[in-house]
């Protein structure tokens, strides 16, 4: 009977994925899906308690999942995505609905010709409105940071950080960094390739808007309108640059009214930001994959798949606190390859977190890590992490 009444009891965790009560936090899990008024997935939709900095964004395949406690209850779950109208519902009322389906309508952009500037008019005044438009008051970040490395193409060695930053904002460098928490797999390399910094640091200079030595110079760049769009009844340009020499391309997501920049891409990073209850914008989700040329690879290593080797990673930011008497951070990890921080591992930690539904992204590399040897990643990390 009581083998019988375990696997009843798993059947229905595994029928209702929507609400998870974690006993141990005391967290409400929030998760569902979103769908165009097609039945599509819509992707990278900044989902959460505005007034809070509680949140996720959806999976390319629309699906999304956060944590709450019974105090947000009351609060308004805030859905919001460029090209639809924001949709937003109170805690309760959505957890009661029977099929946790969001489905979007979207927005009909029409453009006041008044309003038209050139391409490089919107970039400017993006730019010279960048500190007012985002949080750029000292605050802090906590999000999940995932990396993996490839050679010829497959998955050989995957890390995951749960980090703090303290931070101003894209418009300032990037502020000190702590690894609080610290997880990785099997590693399968041949090249096992250790970074001078944090992937973090990366992930600041591949966003345009960051003061870095790497920057891109953005008013060298030939900016032309490519699309319209718009977010929470804001229009929104679509602004494609490309600078003459590097051949580098950056498009810019620029709102007519405020200038607010809400989404970038640059090459293969991309960087999605949602908006905070006073209409400033902050980071939500990150993607980026990058490689090596054969001249950066140990000549040792020509020949094998260790030749041809790329970092993929991802972020999730899972809260932001403004509140400086709750901003503590201690340094650690930020000058150090993620893949080498030498961090107690903690199941709990990570059995209790509120991972984001499996991305393309993360299925792909899980796919690949287990494929190596047959080994489960929720083995190689109970057996490589301690």
């Amino acid at each position: 009977m009581r083998k019988n009444s375990k696997f009843f009891i798993s059947f229905i965790i595994l029928i209702l994925p929507f609400l998870i009560v974690h006993s141990q936090t005391g967290k409400i899990e929030i998760s569902g899906i979103i769908l165009d008024e097609n039945n599509y997935p819509v992707p990278y939709v900044a989902v959460g308690i505005v007034k809070k900095h509680i949140g996720t964004a959806s999976t390319e395949d629309g699906e999304f999942s956060f944590l709450v406690s019974n105090t947000e209850m009351q609060d308004t779950l805030s859905i919001s995505s460029l090209g639809y109208d924001a949709f937003k519902i109170k805690v309760s009322d959505y957890l009661k609905l029977e099929k946790k389906e969001i489905i979007l309508k979207e927005t009909i952009t029409e453009l006041d010709e008044i309003k038209i500037l050139k391409p490089s008019e919107y970039v400017q005044n993006a730019i010279e409105h960048l500190k007012e438009n985002t949080i750029s008051k000292p605050h802090q970040i906590e999000m999940l940071y995932r990396r993996a490395a490839t050679e010829n193409g497959k998955s050989k060695f995957f890390v995951e950080n749960y980090i703090k930053i303290r931070d101003r904002g894209p418009a300032y460098p990037l502020g000190l960094v702590q690894v609080m928490e610290a997880r990785k797999s099997a590693d399968y390399r041949i090249w096992k390739r250790k970074q001078w910094t944090h992937s973090l640091t990366w992930m600041a200079t591949a966003n345009p808007l960051r003061p870095t030595d790497k920057q891109p110079n953005l008013k060298r760049f030939t900016w032309k309108k490519i699309g319209d769009s718009s977010y929470e009844g804001e229009d929104v340009v679509i602004i494609k640059g490309k600078e003459p020499k590097s051949k580098t391309e950056v498009t810019l997501y620029i709102g007519v009214e405020n200038f607010s920049i809400f989404r970038i891409e640059k090459q293969k990073a991309l960087f999605l930001y949602k908006k905070y209850q006073d209409g400033r914008v902050y980071l939500s989700y990150y993607s980026n994959e990058w490689g090596f040329g054969k001249n950066q690879v140990p000549k040792e290593y020509w020949g094998t798949e260790a030749e041809k080797m790329t970092y993929r990673l991802e972020a999730f930011v899972y809260n932001i606190e403004t509140n400086k008497k709750k901003i503590k951070i201690v340094p650690f990890g930020g000058d150090t390859d993620m893949g080498s921080l030498d961090l107690p591992y903690h199941p709990n930690f990570w059995g209790n977190l509120s991972m984001p539904p499996d991305t393309k992204f993360f299925k792909r590399i899980k796919k690949e890590l287990e494929s190596n040897y047959g080994v489960s990643l929720e083995n190689q990390f109970k057996f490589v992490n301690k």
